[in-house]
């Protein structure tokens, strides 16, 4: 597509070879008046549809065929990054999201001025104890942990400006935080109730054993958000803990040695070496990652900031 596309609708597929004629359609129906291109990444896929898409899609469509299936999170970011449109668009390829919301929340983005707007399946349609109360756990810990204040961190269907989705950095299974990476960059979001709908061609890849997974990734948010561009203050706290209790521990067998107390003089000599060792190795780990936190701003020309406008003065 030029220049002049509006939206770009990215599309993870994985095995959804059944799904692809009607979910062409709808997207077709849904944003025909519109200038956008479709991207579809096929995610390594071991049924026909690489061979479905090349059937029936039209121009306005271009697939990306990865190598390997490496996950949702690489695919959409292989999408994303060959967009071209001022919006970008993420949906699921099973026909769950409905291609009709995309209009309502492109007009939402661009009438609130939102960097971002997320989908929130109000009315989700999909089993309760696998599907439900695992993600509703999910959701609560996620907002809870982050200070991102959404529903539905789960919903494909979000709608970004095309600077915000660059830059997510989206990498292994980060994809299920989008909202907390957009908000790092400072971003304005907000959600808007979407329709859900059942499965009917395939089988779903979610299920209660990405649990897991979900919190190792959550832990990786977590560091990214709070230490990322000030990584001493993860690791000055405990250091400094560790160096003070060293000295204290250190006074105190002075004390006990100048009064003539009879004391352990070896355990606490090992205790006040782990202390100290430990306190110096955290402090070293803090400015190595400083540094390296300097060689990336500064080695990659990489702003630590996002500018949202430009006002110049009359």
């Amino acid at each position: 597509m030029t220049a002049d596309t509006l939206v770009s609708v990215v599309v993870p597929l994985y095995n959804e070879a059944d799904n692809i004629r009607p979910l062409l359609e709808r997207i077709h129906q849904a944003l025909a008046p519109l200038a956008y291109e479709l991207i579809l990444v096929d995610d390594g896929s071991r049924d026909a549809t690489v061979a479905t898409v090349r059937q029936y899609a039209d121009s306005r469509t271009r697939l990306i065929v990865l190598a390997r299936n490496y996950g949702q999170t690489t695919a959409l970011a292989a999408g994303i990054e060959a967009a071209t449109g001022d919006y970008i668009v993420t949906l699921d390829g099973d026909l769950q999201n409905d291609p009709a919301d995309i209009p309502v929340m492109l007009n939402l983005a661009q009438t609130g001025n939102w960097d971002m707007v997320a989908g929130n399946r109000a009315n989700r349609q999909d089993g309760l104890l696998l599907r439900k109360v695992p993600s509703r756990i999910a959701n609560a810990l996620i907002r809870r942990l982050t200070g991102v204040y959404l529903q539905d961190y789960g919903c494909t269907l979000k709608i970004f400006r095309r600077d915000v989705a660059k830059k997510l950095g989206l990498y292994g299974e980060l994809h299920r935080f989008i909202p907390v990476l957009a908000a790092m960059q400072g971003s304005r979001m907000t959600q808007m109730d979407v329709r859900h709908h059942p499965r009917i061609h395939g089988v779903s890849k979610y299920g209660i054993g990405r649990i897991g997974p979900v919190l190792n990734d959550l832990l990786v948010v977590l560091f990214l958000q709070r230490y990322f561009r000030r990584p001493m203050r993860l690791f000055g706290p405990p250091a400094a803990f560790s160096l003070i209790s060293g000295l204290i521990v250190s006074l105190y067998l002075l004390v006990q040695t100048l009064s003539g107390e009879a004391i352990n003089t070896a355990g606490w000599l090992t205790l006040v070496a782990v202390l100290v060792l430990g306190g110096f190795t955290l402090l070293a780990l803090g400015f190595i990652a400083e540094m390296q936190m300097r060689t990336y701003f500064e080695g990659g020309h990489k702003p630590a900031y996002r500018v949202r406008e430009v006002v110049q003065g009359s």
